[in-house]
């Protein structure tokens, strides 16, 4: 039980209001039997949602997040919140107010972030769970791979973001973790499709993600040349050349490709995610909901008070910044040339996909690191471990990891990724790795 009061926020109060909510189906749904758990910052009806910070304490919505209330009508019961980074602003979820989730595999290295909790819960649960989580830069697909798990981020736009707490708009995505690629098609397949109170859903006709028996003859699997370089660790490739040789052995074809501006992903993705998030966060002044204080001096004295009492130090750092590049005079050097990179590699995604079917490269660089060295990375330290994950989501590209393997006892994830709208190509890879486990 220590695990799981360490990965999931458990609310004596409304423990068991979910399962008689008026949302939940009185029929026999795609989640019947289901326990679902939900990363803190999706709201959910009757449960404290705060994004793991300080600032929404005592934030309990009045409503279920789109995908929640479709999970709730396929007979899925909603077991709690999970912890995360403060907004999604970690790699490690470190960067939080609530206690930090240990790795199942080795309890003195981290789970990963943002959604560390949705990782390690969905690795040491006995039971049918699967999380309902969210990815800016690659929150689901890093602690999936730390752990040992499936992770599927989908394409922007694929799945509802209504009642989303956000952290940068143009890049927020909720996925889903499970145990196996047929767990995760099934969550990934109730939570999709059109919803009217979000304006950059896609419209357009639902699918069916659970994979049957996929065959990968012919299969052209694209193996980015930037995704192996200096950096990424090389027992790590080993580990991820072995499944894809072995994915070859099977029909697969190798074909070596590129994306020539992978090196300049990493800080086209923190200014554009920056920005986005000091705009988001500037609405949370302790005047509507979440932390309020005594009401002293004028709006700016009281309005400052709060977000330095409520706010972390990443969060902190993270709005200083994203406010500094949006600035008059800084806006057009830094947030509009980064827009323009991000262009350009959307365009190395779909040159690339053209030649190939999906692409394949190590989720992370390394397994994951033990909390005393994470204690020792500077910040731009722990953004440069994004360095495989950010560009697919700059992209907005679905990409799925699954576990390929382990080094010294640890999890490597093999990352795929697939073009827009893609995700039945990237799942049925991944289910075609696992079947041959």
């Amino acid at each position: 039980m220590n695990v799981i009061e360490r990965t999931i926020k458990l609310d004596e109060q409304y423990r068991f209001l979910n399962a008689l909510t008026e949302e939940t189906t009185s029929g026999k749904g795609r989640l019947e039997g289901y326990s679902v758990s939900v990363k803190d910052c999706i709201c959910t009806k009757g449960l404290e949602s705060n994004a793991g910070s300080k600032i929404l304490e005592g934030y309990i919505p009045p409503f279920d997040a789109t995908v929640v209330k479709k999970a709730r009508m396929e007979g899925a019961f909603i077991l709690g919140k999970t912890t995360q980074d403060e907004f999604g602003f970690g790699t490690f979820n470190v960067n939080t107010r609530y206690k930090v989730p240990l790795n199942p595999h080795d309890p003195e290295r981290t789970c990963g972030g943002s959604s560390g909790g949705a990782a390690c819960l969905t690795a040491v649960a006995d039971f049918h769970h699967a999380a309902i989580t969210e990815s800016t830069g690659g929150s689901i697909s890093c602690p999936a791979s730390f752990c040992g798990v499936v992770g599927v981020t989908p394409t922007y736009g694929r799945v509802s973001r209504w009642g989303l707490i956000d952290y940068a708009n143009s890049l927020d995505k909720i996925g889903v973790m499970a145990k196996t690629v047929d767990e995760a098609g099934l969550m990934l397949t109730v939570i999709s499709g059109a919803d009217q109170y979000d304006s950059t859903v896609l419209d357009i006709p639902d699918e069916d993600y659970i994979i049957s028996v996929p065959s990968i003859e012919n299969v052209r699997v694209g193996v980015p040349t930037e995704y192996y370089a200096e950096g990424v660790d090389e027992r790590v490739k080993d580990t991820v050349w072995h499944a894809l040789k072995t994915l070859e052995s099977q029909g697969a074809s190798l074909h070596d490709v590129s994306l020539p501006h992978t090196d300049v992903s990493l800080s086209s993705y923190y200014i554009i995610a920056m920005a986005e998030a000091s705009t988001n966060l500037a609405k949370l002044s302790g005047l509507r909901y979440g932390l309020q204080l005594p009401v002293e001096g004028n709006f700016n004295q009281y309005f400052s008070k709060v977000r330095a009492q409520g706010f972390g130090d990443e969060a902190k750092r993270r709005i200083i910044l994203g406010t500094f590049t949006r600035m008059a005079g800084y806006r057009d050097a830094y947030y509009l040339k980064a827009l323009k990179v991000r262009t350009r590699v959307i365009e190395d995604f779909k040159k690339a996909f053209r030649q190939v079917d999906v692409l394949a490269a190590p989720t992370m660089p390394v397994v994951a690191p033990r909390f005393d060295e994470i204690a020792q990375l500077e910040p731009v330290q722990h953004y440069m471990m994004d360095i495989l994950t950010v560009a697919p989501n700059l992209a907005g590209v679905p990409m799925v990891s699954v576990p390929c393997g382990n080094v010294d006892g640890m999890p490597v994830g093999l990352h795929i990724m697939a073009d827009h709208l893609a995700e039945s190509r990237a799942l049925s890879l991944a289910k075609s790795w696992e079947d041959m486990q």
